[in-house]
């Protein structure tokens, strides 16, 4: 398939290091090491403050970095995975070709699940998990220091309850579906629950509930949690997707696979985005407006959380859905003044729209959840389909995740070190 032509060169357009850094996907740093080492051009901004880059340069650039990173077909390196998972285009995504959001809106999580798998419907499904499963990871998480991180409390869960599995290596479709349908509700049951009582039977939102607040829940709260869990199940090949199909590739079982995608899952560029964005959405309902800690933010060299998505152009599509839900909740409506009010300010900075974080946090922060909580819905939920992509991936010639270095180094013969 052919590169896109350039688009025309207009000399008046010309982008700040911020907008630059933002377009290629890199740290400002970044921008001046470009321009150190001959790959862009960059002149001073009017009056000496910063230096401006010509939009048409930074395009060119982008896209050479496009190129590279996805390597040339058939070399081995190329980042394209063939699925029938999940398609993203025109800012709206698909299930095996049906909208995500009105799946969410009409199905439970199981329900989602299941589909995502099978390409069936299955009404009605919960999924339960053997007592000695659960009390094996139980055991096993509460050995870990209270300071512990929800995602590596799964990560523990995942791992003991894989012990505990002696078919955990049978990689058959039906053997990994019934890995799947214990692992997750297993994950639940593991996580410390909160006092005021907690349930271990019915849909797995109402059990994740009682592990993340104290908070009594009313049946639209329930709901919008079912339907967090259900927009997130999968969102193509993000990174922890990818390590998971790597895993799966080598023929890693689905404990391992699951726990691979925990590991990248904790990453501060993936799992982590929800609770900086709770955090800001705390920080804002404390000031009663946004601009000041948007301009703190800001002052930082910080990005603000919450707010745009490589993947669409407009407002992140599981965002809106939750959002839509969210208004239905009265508790909910000073978190999503302080969201929108966060929005509206950057707006006056750059048209970010928002993103499922966002969306989250406002779920959390309007439940009296932590800040952690919407890493532990976004891994509960993801787990799902890392399953789905790891079924999709034993389906295919082993180890064929296995890119070509691009070696870059000296150039042998060197001399040996001295």
């Amino acid at each position: 398939m052919r590169d896109q032509q350039p688009a025309p060169h207009h000399p008046e357009r010309r982008l700040s290091t911020r907008e630059t850094a933002e377009l290629l996907g890199v740290k400002p740093e970044t921008v001046y090491a470009y321009v150190s080492r001959g790959q862009l051009g960059s002149r001073r901004a009017p009056g000496g403050r910063g230096s401006t880059f010509d939009a048409a340069e930074v395009e060119a650039l982008a896209r050479r970095n496009r190129r590279d990173s996805a390597g040339s077909p058939g070399s081995g390196g190329e980042l394209s995975v063939r699925t029938r998972i999940t398609l993203i285009d025109q800012d709206r995504y698909y299930f095996r070709g049906v909208d995500a959001t009105q799946l969410a809106a009409h199905h439970s999580y199981e329900e989602v699940a299941e589909w995502l798998w099978t390409g069936r419907m299955s009404p009605g499904v919960t999924f339960t998990a053997p007592e000695s499963t659960v009390a094996v990871a139980r055991r096993a998480v509460d050995a870990l220091p209270e300071h512990t991180s929800p995602t590596d409390r799964l990560r523990v869960a995942a791992i003991a309850a894989a012990a505990e599995d002696p078919l955990r290596f049978d990689l058959s479709e039906e053997a990994v579906l019934g890995t799947a349908r214990v692992l997750i509700p297993t994950l639940v049951a593991a996580l410390p629950p909160e006092p005021y009582g907690h349930r271990d039977d019915g849909p797995l939102a109402h059990r994740l509930w009682g592990r993340l607040t104290a908070r009594e829940p009313d049946e639209t709260s329930l709901r919008a949690l079912d339907t967090a869990l259900a927009l997130l199940v999968d969102h193509d090949l993000a990174a922890s997707t990818l390590a998971v199909r790597v895993a799966a590739s080598a023929r890693a079982h689905a404990y391992a696979s699951v726990s691979a995608g925990l590991g990248v899952l904790e990453g501060p560029l993936h799992g982590a985005a929800s609770g900086l964005a709770h955090r800001l959405l705390l920080d804002v309902l404390e000031q009663g407006t946004a601009v000041p800690v948007i301009a703190d933010e800001l002052r930082a060299g910080r990005r603000i959380p919450g707010l745009g998505h490589r993947l669409y152009q407009g407002e992140d599509p599981r965002a809106r859905a939750l959002f839509a839900l969210l208004e239905q909740i009265p508790a909910a409506e000073p978190a999503l003044l302080a969201a929108h009010d966060i929005v509206a300010t950057t707006a006056r900075h750059a048209p970010l729209h928002a993103n499922v974080d966002l969306a989250l946090a406002v779920l959390t922060v309007a439940s009296g959840m932590p800040a952690t909580a919407g890493e532990t819905i976004f891994a509960v939920a993801r787990t799902a389909g890392w399953i789905a992509h790891a079924l999709e991936e034993y389906g295919e010639r082993p180890l064929r995740m296995r890119p070509s270095g691009h070696y870059v180094g000296p150039r042998p013969p060197q001399p040996l070190p001295g």
